[in-house]
This record gives C-alpha cells, sequence and structure tokens, in this order.
C-alpha cells in the first residue's frame, strides 16, 4: 500500500488550504514510524518549507490577494495508508522522501517573504 503526506497552509485569521502527495512505500514501512521521522524534522507546530521538499504549495495567497495574514510555512497533518497511486513528481518512495525532510532539516527551514512569490509572478 502506497502513503499519502496531509498537509495544509493556514494563514495567520486560521483559513486553511489542504493538500497531499502520494508516495509508493516498497520498504513497507509503518505508518506510525513515519510519522514519527517526519515529526522529527519538522519545526515545532510541524511547521515546514514546501519547496524546500519539493512538494507544491498550498498558498491561499495564490487564489486570493495576498494579507498580512499570510506567512511561508506549511504544516504536517498527518499520513494515512491508500490505495491511490503515487504522485509525487520526484517520483520519491516515502522513504526517499523521509531522507530529503531530514536533510533538508538539517540544512535549516528557510523562511521567506511570501510577497517575493508575487513579485516574481
Amino acid at each position: 500500500m502506497n502513503i499519502k503526506f496531509n498537509y495544509l497552509y493556514r494563514d495567520a485569521s486560521n483559513f486553511k488550504k489542504w493538500a497531499s502527495v502520494v508516495f509508493a512505500n516498497p520498504d513497507s514501512l509503518s505508518v506510525n514510524d513515519i510519522g514519527d521521522s517526519l515529526r522529527n524534522n519538522f519545526l515545532p507546530d510541524q511547521l515546514f518549507i514546501a519547496h524546500q521538499i519539493r512538494i507544491p504549495q498550498a498558498f491561499l495567497f495564490v487564489e486570493y490577494s495576498l494579507t498580512v495574514e499570510d506567512h511561508c510555512f506549511h504544516e504536517f497533518y498527518s499520513v494515512e495508508i491508500t490505495s491511490e497511486a503515487p504522485n509525487d513528481i520526484c517520483d520519491r518512495s516515502i522513504l526517499g522522501f523521509i531522507v530529503e525532510v531530514h536533510t533538508e532539516a538539517c540544512l535549516g527551514w528557510v523562511p521567506f517573504d511570501p510577497q517575493y512569490l508575487l513579485l516574481r509572478a
């Protein structure tokens, strides 16, 4: 079975946008072990920078206008077993994803100003 990584973007007003990525699990890692490994590498409150681990950003301001409530962090929600097909754009297994998350955590999560994204678009 594959693993679905569920996460969200939550602005300072608590408006949310959900997202997920499905990874293959050829090593048959348990959901508990996967969740523990990820939680140990994310910031407090399970925060991370989506582009650093090459998953889609779920910002609200892409669909709506940027406000003072917006920031650059996404939040880990859960992992679950799924029969859905893997859809990771980098074709990683869940173990490969965990390794990448760990590597980025060791390098440091790099905050940025969301206004910069709009200026580049």
